[in-house]
C-alpha cells in the first residue's frame, strides 16, 4: 500500500459507547423529532429511530436499507401492486429492505428503538415519498427530493402534501380523500381494506 492510501490518525474518530450515545440523545428519539443521525459526513447514513411515530407516507429509497430493531417492536407497511402489506420487526430482528421498495415505518410503541443504515445519495440520485389511498391502494401523490440531511429535510416534504386541500388529496381512482395529517383515520381505513392490525 502506498503512503498516499494510508489514512492519518485524524482520519477516523474514537469508538462510541452506544448505550451512552442513546442516553445522551434520548430527548431526540421521541416525537416530534424521533430520529438522530450518529455520524455526519459519512458514506453511510446511520440513524437511530425511536417511537412512537405517526406516518402515512411511503419512502422510496434508491438503495437498500438495513434495519436492526434492538428495542421494542415495529413494522414496515409495504405498498406493492395495489396492495399494502406489513413486515413485522420484533425486538432483536434485522431486516434488509431492497432498493425502491415503497415502505412506511410504523413505530406505535413509546421507547422502541431501531438502527437504520442507508447509503448517502450522490448528486442526481433522488429519493421519493409517496402517499397511497387507504381504500384502493393506488398512488395519490409523490414528492421527489435530493436528500441532503435526513433529519432536517423530511418535515418540509411531508408538509408539502399535508398542507394540500381535500380536493388535491383525492384519489384519482376511487375518489376517496386521503386524510392527510389525520393519520389515525388513514390507518383505520387501511386496516379495514388491507392490513388488519394497526400495531404489532
Amino acid at each position: 500500500m502506498s503512503k498516499e492510501n494510508v489514512p492519518s490518525v485524524d482520519f477516523y474518530s474514537n469508538p462510541i459507547n452506544f448505550e451512552n450515545w442513546i442516553t445522551d440523545h434520548s430527548h431526540l428519539l421521541k416525537p416530534p423529532v424521533g430520529n438522530q443521525q450518529i455520524w455526519k459526513n459519512s458514506d453511510l447514513i446511520c440513524t437511530v429511530v425511536g417511537g412512537p411515530n405517526q406516518r402515512t407516507d411511503f419512502h422510496v429509497d434508491p438503495y437498500e436499507e438495513y434495519f436492526h430493531q434492538f428495542k421494542g417492536k415495529a413494522s414496515l407497511l409495504v405498498a406493492d401492486r395495489g396492495k399494502i402489506e406489513r413486515v413485522y420487526l420484533n425486538e432483536g430482528d434485522i431486516f434488509l429492505l431492497p432498493a425502491y421498495v415503497r415502505h412506511s415505518p410504523q413505530r406505535p410503541h413509546a421507547n422502541s428503538l431501531c438502527t437504520v443504515i442507508e447509503r448517502n445519495r450522490p448528486v442526481g440520485v433522488s429519493d421519493a415519498f409517496e402517499w397511497y389511498c387507504a381504500a384502493c391502494g393506488e398512488l395519490v401523490a409523490r414528492r421527489e427530493i435530493q436528500l441532503q440531511a435526513i433529519v432536517e429535510d423530511l418535515p418540509e416534504v411531508f408538509a408539502s402534501f399535508y398542507d394540500l386541500s381535500d380536493a388535491q388529496r383525492t384519489c384519482f381512482h376511487c375518489d376517496t380523500i386521503h386524510s392527510g395529517r389525520d393519520w389515525q383515520a388513514w390507518h383505520q381505513l387501511c386496516g379495514q381494506t388491507f392490513v388488519k392490525t394497526l400495531i404489532v
